[in-house]
């Protein structure tokens, strides 16, 4: 199912704007973002062509089947209960039906961790970006040479440095097991041997043993840091999987404006950190940022340094925790009142044969 079909099917409950524009915080360059619910007709519902979403290929505009906007109620889904509480201006179509949803009898202490752990999250991306930003990889991937050292006086020196001070290939070198002593070889050298070389080739991920024949004296004892070549070969893949998937024109803005951060994704941490406060605080969710919609565009427009976002997000998170220690929220969602609106709602539909 299309969006297209969606819409042309007269199953659309509800489709409003979402994202910065509803937030408040959208700026010239922002997005249209679009978020909905719809409900299958009887026929595919209850055979097996169940579809819990649909959405476009960027993600721009999705439309939530009932049951699945209901089961995402009923965990206090962040995204969910925005859209349900969507300010009246932002609301392109809304079925009379779902004004009976109350949001008191759904928002619970869960919200903490909803709202709070998933900003709190976000931080975490936010660091790992500044970690690709301020430590870009090579495009050149390393192998496992890079990772090999051999014994040297009373230390060790890196196998690379060693060869070349003897002039020497890896190709022409062999490597054998040392019983009991893991990831550490025994070293051989010879030029037109039979030694197969420390690796294949730059693709290799481990090194390579040879058949040493009796008698060959051995150059040196090698040590491979297999930990430490795997480590690096998952960050070499999550960095450049990052550059290929990054949004450039935010990147280039990023460093442009010399942050080493992602400004719109900090401003989302403090909307949804602030959010949270105001939902312990007030039992109700305030999608439209009037509040502190100053605070996050001086944020979205890199005014704070990162290590500043980062004291101020640790404040909020302490008045995060007091604020949900007094809330007389309770404790979870009332998943009984949940199943039986959702229960209705479909009832009600499927009785008007005309739509479905």
């Amino acid at each position: 199912m299309t969006i297209e079909q969606l819409r042309q099917g007269e199953i659309l409950l509800m489709e409003c704007v979402s994202g910065s524009k509803a937030y408040g915080l959208d700026t010239p360059q922002s997005d249209t973002d679009i978020k909905g619910v719809f409900l299958l007709p009887k026929p595919d519902f209850y055979a097996l062509d169940y579809i819990p979403q649909v959405s476009d290929a960027n993600n721009d505009q999705v439309y939530y089947e009932l049951g699945r906007f209901m089961e995402l109620l009923a965990v206090n889904n962040p995204n969910i209960l925005e859209l349900l509480n969507t300010p009246p201006q932002f609301v392109r179509y809304r079925s009379p039906t779902l004004e009976q949803i109350d949001t008191r009898k759904i928002l619970s202490k869960k919200c903490k961790d909803t709202f709070g752990k998933f900003a709190l999250s976000q931080i975490k991306k936010a660091k790992g970006l500044n970690k690709k930003i301020v430590n870009p990889m090579p495009k050149e991937r390393k192998t496992p040479l890079d990772f090999c050292y051999v014994n040297h006086q009373s230390g060790a020196m890196p196998l690379r440095r060693f060869l070349a001070q003897n002039n020497w290939e890896q190709s022409d070198c062999g490597l054998t097991n040392i019983p009991h002593m893991k990831n550490i070889y025994g070293l051989y050298h010879a030029k037109n041997s039979t030694y197969v070389g420390i690796i294949k080739n730059k693709k290799s991920n481990d090194v390579l043993l040879s058949s040493i024949p009796k008698g060959e004296s051995q150059a040196a004892l090698l040590y491979f840091n297999k930990y430490g070549y795997s480590t690096y070969c998952k960050d070499y893949r999550e960095y450049w999987a990052w550059v290929e998937k990054r949004n450039e024109a935010r990147y280039a803005t990023t460093i442009s404006d010399g942050r080493n951060y992602d400004a719109k994704n900090m401003m989302h941490t403090f909307r949804l950190l602030g959010m949270a406060i105001e939902i312990a605080r007030e039992q109700q969710i305030n999608v439209y940022r009037s509040k502190d919609r100053s605070f996050l565009l001086q944020v979205k427009s890199g005014v704070f340094s990162y290590e500043e976002l980062l004291t101020i997000a640790r404040q909020q998170q302490f008045i995060l925790e007091s604020a949900f220690e007094k809330s007389d929220l309770p404790e979870l969602p009332d998943v009984a009142y949940i199943k039986r609106l959702a229960y209705e709602i479909r009832a009600h539909f499927y009785s008007e044969k005309s739509a479905f």
